[in-house]
């Protein structure tokens, strides 16, 4: 809420507008002769209530309610006297701020999930850095961990993953104000969310490792620990373990449909799919890329360009349909392109070299 320290004739007319009352029932409402109001209205700037009065105003703003205040401080920045200066100081979000701010992190989360990244990083920006830490409550600092970490998320998506403008920098920022807060299940998400990070960066090892001790953390949702269980598989096949990969990313699958999460199911699909093309087992790399082309969640450009890599990879390791996954990696590459996805694009782009390189330059 905000506070004045020094009325003036000024703050006093503020208050009376926000309250919507006309210059008697404002008089009224504080106790005071209708005449001094009155001057408060004509001298503005140039006269100052007297202590006794000046107590009846500071308690007359402290009851407000929070629209009140947003007009007061709105009335104020039109006559030209900022509510953040000398005389008027906010202690922090008010409560109208926390719904707003609630309401722009849950459209953050849509926008996030259609890859519409400028809106996203717009609603969380909107909120980030506009209040200090030390003058949130604990609300507040839950609201900032939350657009912390969905920066991240909204950075990761866009292959920003390492430096200070990055995923990394922005899950670890979010993971100390959990930890501040105290609220385990959120810390170990932030950790899944930089072991996501360290396989992003190649550092499969170490990414593996991480999957592994949270696959089993009662920290986690039984959701997020099948989740880890998934990646741990991924991180193999990438490191070139195939066979045991497929086994463990078996294993999540049989856990997610057991949970009816049919997307998460999907997605295994199409990661087993691929652990069994690192195999060389084509046949059965197609069938379950089949499966999660026909299951999966099609409305998100993500899932669409991560479909369709899987697919167009499995299809290069055949000479027989080549040209039909250079043409499928193609289509992959473009949508990658226009909505910014360029960790997926630079995976596109070396899959295709690598193709080329064992292959020969493709026929024009």
């Amino acid at each position: 809420m905000a506070t004045v320290h020094h009325w003036t004739g000024l703050e006093a007319r503020a208050l009376r507008l926000a309250l919507r009352m006309s210059v008697r029932a404002f008089a009224e409402h504080l106790g005071v002769g209708v005449r001094t109001v009155s001057k408060w209205e004509k001298l503005l700037t140039a006269t100052e209530p007297r202590p006794d009065t000046q107590a009846i105003l500071d308690t007359a703003l402290a009851r407000a309610d929070a629209a009140v205040h947003l007009r007061f401080e709105t009335n104020l920045s039109e006559a030209g006297r900022p509510s953040s200066g000398r005389r008027v100081t906010a202690t922090g979000p008010r409560a109208w701020e926390y719904e707003s701010w609630t309401d722009d992190l849950e459209r953050g989360v849509v926008a996030l999930s259609r890859q519409n990244f400028a809106f996203a990083n717009n609603l969380l920006n909107r909120w980030l850095g506009r209040f200090k830490p030390l003058r949130l409550d604990d609300k507040g600092l839950y609201l900032l961990a939350r657009s912390t970490a969905l920066l991240g998320d909204l950075r990761r998506d866009q292959g920003a993953v390492l430096g200070p403008l990055s995923a990394q920098h922005s899950y670890a920022g979010a993971r100390s104000i959990f930890t501040q807060l105290d609220i385990p299940r959120r810390v170990a998400q932030l950790d899944l969310s930089l072991a996501v990070v360290a396989e992003m960066s190649d550092k499969l090892e170490i990414a593996a490792r991480h999957y592994e001790a949270l696959a089993v953390d009662d920290r986690l949702a039984r959701r997020d620990r099948a989740r880890a269980r998934l990646w741990v598989g991924t991180a193999l096949s990438k490191d070139g373990n195939h066979d045991y990969a497929a086994r463990v990313m078996l294993a999540a699958t049989r856990e997610f449909e057991d949970l009816s999460e049919p997307d998460d199911w999907s997605v295994a699909h199409q990661k087993l799919a691929l652990a069994h093309r690192g195999a060389g087992q084509l046949d059965q790399a197609l069938h379950f890329i089949d499966i999660a082309r026909s299951t999966g969640v099609m409305d998100s450009p993500m899932q669409r360009v991560r479909l369709d890599t899987a697919h167009g990879h499995i299809l290069l390791s055949d000479p027989a349909t080549r040209d039909d996954g250079l043409r499928v990696l193609d289509d992959a590459g473009k949508l990658a392109a226009k909505v910014g996805l360029s960790h997926q694009l630079r995976s596109i782009e070396s899959i295709r070299r690598i193709t080329e390189g064992a292959s020969g330059p493709r026929r024009r």
